[in-house]
């Protein structure tokens, strides 16, 4: 078996692999990753490892985690399943490496557009010969909800909702258009934009709100929440297979 651990700012998401299959996924505070990874590996079989993380590690959590399971720690010097045409590859934050890793490996010789919607927005395009070009980063939903309370006097902070309709009628409510609606044509439309260019383009959404935004967008897209933890275990298979 095979274990995937992806760190962000806060939390941690594990998934255990076997073969091609996720049999368990687990999601943790941050600052219990040892402890947490201690417990999986003591019930599971792991064969092989990979790290990825947005977050500093200090040194003495990474010689740790090293020492238990000697795993692959992605960086962009790692050898991936894909052409990267970045202009600048060593700023390519990992969390993207892996969703492009994944669209080469789930939508082979497949143009594809994947929208990961999570702190922030990412936007990265896949071209069908494999190459990775590039895309966007803008704001998250609760980044929009949060900037809009701290950076006004009196907009109060909400909770992302459902948007009954797209014209406000209250303060809150207009809040949630702006935010939510705003989102989904941003998205909307940034897919319109690629189907422009690239016609047999495939649309994949991914991150914490992909369930949520996908009642709310107008295009055809194919949800999968765990995309990133799916391209870890590629770039993981990727180098095993060329060790």
């Amino acid at each position: 078996m095979n274990l995937i651990i992806d760190v962000g700012n806060t939390r941690v998401k594990v998934a255990v692999f076997e073969l091609d299959t996720i049999k368990e996924v687990f999601v943790f505070d941050k600052a219990e990753i040892l402890s947490e990874v201690k417990k999986i590996i003591s019930n599971f079989s792991i064969t092989s490892s990979i790290v990825s993380s947005v977050a500093h590690f200090t040194e003495e959590e990474r010689q740790e985690i090293a020492e238990l399971l000697n795993p692959i720690f992605l960086d962009s010097t790692t050898n991936v399943p894909f052409k990267n045409n970045y202009k600048t590859p060593k700023t390519l934050g990992v969390d993207r490496i892996a969703l492009a890793s994944a669209a080469v490996n789930k939508y082979p010789n497949k143009n594809v557009l994947v929208i990961d919607a999570g702190t922030c927005i990412t936007y990265d395009f896949i071209t069908k010969q494999g190459e990775y070009l590039g895309g966007a980063i803008s704001p998250g939903i609760q980044m929009r909800y949060k900037a809009l309370h701290e950076f006004t006097a009196k907009l109060p902070l909400l909770e992302q909702s459902k948007l009954e309709s797209f014209i406000g009628v209250d303060t809150n409510t207009s809040i949630h258009s702006g935010v939510i609606n705003g989102v989904s044509n941003e998205i909307d439309g940034i897919i319109k934009q690629y189907q422009k260019k690239y016609r047999d383009l495939t649309v994949v959404l991914t991150g914490g709100d992909t369930y949520f935004l996908s009642k709310q967008l107008k295009s055809v897209i194919f949800a999968h929440p765990n995309f990133v933890l799916e391209g870890l275990h590629t770039i993981l298979i990727h180098n095993l297979a060329n060790d």
